[in-house]
């Protein structure tokens, strides 16, 4: 039984825990546009999201968190965005076309 539990102990560590435990995130959309005069990022969706979800909005030079309180779609207010929709999220700093969402 010794042999076994030695080779437990020699499985490398999974990439998660060598990250400290964070978990991988997952985009629920991508930029596709930027209102600079609107402070409005259009948003294709590739998962469901709602209005107060918390959002992080990363790319190269972005990384934004906060939370979807106005969502539009065809400039219609919605309470929630479905998967394939590009919508429009009121967001607080500048976003460029390719930073990618993610729910916080």
């Amino acid at each position: 039984m010794a042999k076994g539990k030695a080779t437990k102990e020699k499985k490398p560590a999974s990439p998660k825990a060598s990250q400290g435990g964070e978990k991988a995130e997952k985009p629920i959309g991508v930029v596709t546009h930027y209102f600079n005069h609107l402070s409005v990022g259009i948003v294709k969706l590739k998962s469901p999201m709602k209005k107060g979800d918390k959002i992080k909005i990363k790319g190269h030079t972005t990384d934004i968190e906060q939370t979807a309180d106005e969502i539009q779609y065809d400039h219609k207010n919605i309470e929630a965005g479905k998967k394939g929709q590009e919508v429009g999220i009121k967001v607080k700093d500048h976003v460029r076309e390719g930073d990618e969402v993610f729910l916080a």
